[in-house]
């Protein structure tokens, strides 16, 4: 339950402080006094949105704080745990769930749960399921179809159904989006495959050899010049030996007259070895020169055919970009994707088995759950047409319809919430037939009805008794007690019928001085409750007769019995400020 709350710099509130207990607790206060406020803020806890609008004209920023007692056990705690939210005080979640909001004027606001910073989301996940507010905007949302359905599988406890059916949906989704995507892609399949045979088909006649551009183009230039290339090696081989006076005829000249000499100089003896040494490599060097040009030959078609051969593979380097290197890679993936495309219709025939069973997971999911919805749908009218009673309507009627509808993530029902008022009519949607009066006792059998099942800690009704007065007023401040017996009830009324069964009184007052306005909020003492409701039943300045009056709430309130004079009352349906 809400132990604690404080709010600061939030609307027309400077500083309010307030401890919170169990059983039920109720704030008062004339029209316009701010009693609303106080849900607003905590309406911040649970991730609502907010602008620098709420925050109090000169302050820099609103804040509002609350320690949330948790079960030992529970699911809250251990989501809280999951999520390493320990808690900030020395005993962590033992001593309480603390949770901040902070909105500023000027950048970002912050927010904390447990020991860190968190996200408005985070709130909504973790402490929206703790404090459940009902006010008159809900009644509108009890109208609401997707609220109905909400409300009848919270009742049928279908929370475990619900998150399977999601999750089936979820797939479904997924493998039909994988195979309308691949039904798409197998439009442009026979395109594509065309299309990479006849390029495969290109580089596999093309053959391409990494490095074969460079000596080709070597080649080339050797055929086009061939008669210099001849000419050349030729004269070569000629001067070096074959020729008259050639070198290597010239160097045994001298090393044979030398060789005398060396006999009679030692000296010269390593000169004359050099001498035979470079005449053996000029007679090596123009047989290679003979060879070369003995093997040249001017060859027109040859040369041709590499002229050929280098634009074929210039124009693929062009195609496909690169070079002849990167042509032999593009035919290995080339020839890769187009056995890929070899397996379709097996890649095909996995993703319709895969949307088919993820469709039968959804529908058996759906089936379940509507089996279950069905079954609690009767329970639920039961349940509130009791309450309904015993709140004043003697006949009201609350049938429940079931029906079937395209398989969503929420299941292939959808609910609708019937109402009957009086005996003999035909049940009509509740959106259409019922009054602003008729919605807040619905909606207050529907809470009493899901307490059993509900994990909520807090319920927090803003005046939604309203439109309610006389006896039916009185049922409801004991339906709210009773609801109060199981959680915290905070409850914001102007029926004092309904203040005087409370565990804790709150009353809040709207002051202007020196031109400021500022709401003030305060818990009432014991004796002083009876002045509220004094207040609530006679105005500012209220007579005996109300005060007295009021002592008689309490005491009846207290005791169990009706008020004397309660369902006659019908000047005492509400504050008439």
């Amino acid at each position: 339950m809400l132990t604690h709350l404080h709010i600061s710099g939030f609307a027309l509130i400077d500083e309010v402080e307030l401890a919170l207990g169990p059983g039920l607790t109720v704030i008062t206060g004339e029209t316009g006094a701010g009693k609303s406020i106080v849900v607003e803020a905590m309406a911040l806890l649970r991730g609502a949105r907010a602008g620098a609008d709420v925050i109090r004209a000169g302050r820099d920023e609103a804040r509002v704080e609350a320690i949330i007692a948790l079960p030992a056990r529970g699911v809250a705690r251990a989501k809280l745990q999951e999520d390493g939210r320990a808690g900030e005080l020395p005993g962590g979640l033992d001593d309480g769930l603390v949770v901040r909001r902070v909105i500023a004027r000027q950048g970002r606001g912050r927010a904390h749960l447990g020991g860190g910073l968190a996200t408005a989301g985070d709130l909504a996940k973790h402490v929206a399921g703790l404090i459940d507010i009902a006010s008159q905007h809900d009644q509108q949302s009890l109208t609401d179809p997707e609220s109905q359905l909400a409300i009848l599988d919270a009742f049928a406890e279908n929370e475990d159904a619900r998150a399977e059916m999601a999750a089936a949906h979820a797939e479904l989704a997924e493998a039909r989006r994988a195979l309308e995507t691949f039904s798409a892609d197998a439009r442009g399949r026979a395109e594509r495959e065309d299309l990479l045979r006849f390029q495969l088909g290109e580089l596999d006649a093309a053959q391409p050899v990494a490095g074969e551009d460079d000596e080709l183009r070597a080649l080339r230039e050797r055929l086009k010049g061939a008669e210099r290339f001849f000419a050349a090696a030729s004269r070569g081989e000629d001067t070096l030996y074959a020729g008259d006076g050639a070198v290597s005829e010239r160097l045994a000249a001298v090393a044979r007259e030398l060789a005398p000499l060396a006999e009679l100089d030692p000296a010269l003896a390593p000169l004359r070895e050099r001498l035979e040494g470079a005449q053996a490599v000029v007679e090596d060097v123009a047989r290679d020169l003979g060879r070369y040009a003995r093997g040249i030959r001017a060859d027109p078609a040859r040369l041709a055919e590499i002229e050929e051969r280098l634009f074929l593979l210039q124009r693929l380097c062009r195609k496909h970009g690169g070079n002849v290197a990167d042509l032999v890679a593009k035919r290995e993936a080339l020839a890769r994707e187009l056995g890929e495309l070899g397996s379709f219709d097996e890649a095909m025939e996995a993703r319709k088995t895969a949307a088919e069973r993820a469709e039968a997971r959804a529908r058996a999911a759906a089936e379940l759950l509507s089996g279950s919805r069905h079954k609690a749908a009767a329970g639920l009218e039961k349940k509130v047409g009791a309450t309904l009673r015993e709140l004043g309507f003697a006949s009201a009627r609350l049938p429940v319809a079931v029906e079937a509808r395209a398989l969503g993530a929420s299941g292939a029902d959808s609910v609708r919430f019937m109402f009957a008022p009086n005996p003999g009519d035909p049940p009509r949607p509740l959106a259409k037939i019922a009054s602003g009066g008729e919605l807040s006792r619905v909606m207050l059998a529907v809470k009493q009805a899901l307490a059993r099942t509900d994990r909520v800690l807090t319920y927090v009704f803003d005046e939604v008794d309203a439109g309610i007065g006389g006896g039916a007023a009185e049922t409801v401040g004991r339906k709210l007690k009773k609801i109060a017996a199981d959680r915290q009830v905070i409850v914001i009324t102007h029926l004092p019928q309904v203040a005087a069964f409370a565990d804790a009184h709150v009353r809040v007052t709207k002051t202007a001085e020196r031109g400021r306005t500022r709401v003030a909020i305060e818990a009432l003492e014991e004796r002083e409750r009876a002045s509220e409701l004094a207040r609530m039943l006679g105005g500012a300045n209220p007579s005996a007769e109300a005060t007295a009056h009021a002592a008689e709430m309490l005491r009846h309130a207290r005791s169990g019995q009706p008020a004397r004079g309660a369902r006659v009352g019908a000047d005492a349906t509400g504050d008439p400020g």
